[in-house]
């Protein structure tokens, strides 16, 4: 077997390509599973160095992407590390507890919290609809994701003070069950943007939903499903926008779960039929109808003379 280098042909690769490679894997290791890969990465790449460079861009991005929670060390609640509630380097605001958290991408932990200033805040105006509608949402994220969490920003218009402008939320659901003792883990992940027209009077809804799971046992199956919708509300009071809203929200994520289950009904039949060759190699078809016939352990034992 050749070895990779110079005297097979090929050149080496560059610390920069390392880098790159290195920092791939990182980004796309399944959820909850970046630690597990680090590992594996830091003994591949034997440099630290180099390994230090990619985790150091590969983290932040792997963390936002998969909206993981860390727990604040005052135990008030979790922060989201999403891009909505980012604020400089390794800051991110959680607009429940007003308090702004630092983090530790690699570690994955939240070191320290402070009071969000009050430039970092919405107005009292914006603040009734974004403490209303968080409210619902963490009865509904309650009821249904186990281990769930949620976070509403506003992402424009968080100065306006009253009647007559516009302006928009971000909400974040977030769940994730890790069970790597019995080769399972999987998350939910999905993103709903707001806008309150208030020229129109109403609240148009759209809203990115993400399931992923991987199972690896004996193997390695990976499941990443994508959804987007559109809706919209009457633009009303706080409480009844949180309600609408919230209802609508439970609504789209409800029906997506139901045609993934639905789907799931249908693997044997389709998608897993369509993955085998419809002809062997042989052009002969397969006896589904009696399959007593093919025995692995039978022919295998007659070739060992096993059982005479």
């Amino acid at each position: 077997m050749e070895e990779w280098g110079e005297d097979s042909g090929n050149p080496e690769l560059t610390e920069k390509q390392k880098k790159e490679i290195a920092k791939w894997f990182l980004t796309n290791a399944p959820a909850g599973e970046i630690q597990y890969i680090a590992k594996d990465v830091r003994l591949l790449i034997e440099d630290d160095r180099l390994y230090n460079m990619a985790a150091a861009e590969a983290f932040p991005l792997y963390n936002k992407a998969h909206l993981i929670a860390l727990e604040m060390p005052d135990r008030s609640g979790d922060v989201i590390i999403s891009s909505f509630g980012e604020i400089g380097k390794d800051n991110f605001f959680d607009p429940r507890t007003a308090q702004v958290a630092t983090v530790d991408h690699m570690k994955q932990v939240c070191t320290k919290v402070r009071p969000a200033s009050d430039e970092e805040l919405p107005s009292a105006y914006v603040e009734e609809f974004r403490f209303t509608l968080d409210a619902e949402l963490c009865k509904y994220v309650a009821d249904t994701y186990p281990k769930g969490t949620c976070a509403v920003y506003c992402t424009r218009g968080k100065d306006v003070d009253g009647p007559g402008v516009g302006f928009d939320f971000a909400v974040v659901i977030s769940a994730s069950r890790t069970s790597p003792q019995n080769f399972c883990n999987g998350s939910w992940r999905s993103i709903w943007t707001l806008e309150f027209k208030d020229d129109l009077q109403v609240v148009e809804v759209k809203g990115k939903m993400q399931v992923v799971a991987h199972y690896f046992e004996e193997g390695n199956v990976q499941l990443d499903a994508k959804n987007e919708c559109r809706d919209s509300t009457l633009f009303q009071s706080p409480e009844d926008c949180a309600v609408s809203i919230s209802n609508i929200i439970r609504h789209h994520e409800a029906e997506n779960m139901a045609s993934l289950e639905e789907s799931y009904l249908h693997l044997p039949d389709t998608t897993f039929k369509d993955l085998r060759r419809k002809l062997p190699v042989t052009r002969t078809l397969f006896p589904w109808q009696n399959t007593l016939q093919f025995s692995l352990t039978r022919d295998i034992s007659r070739e060992l003379g096993i059982g005479k």
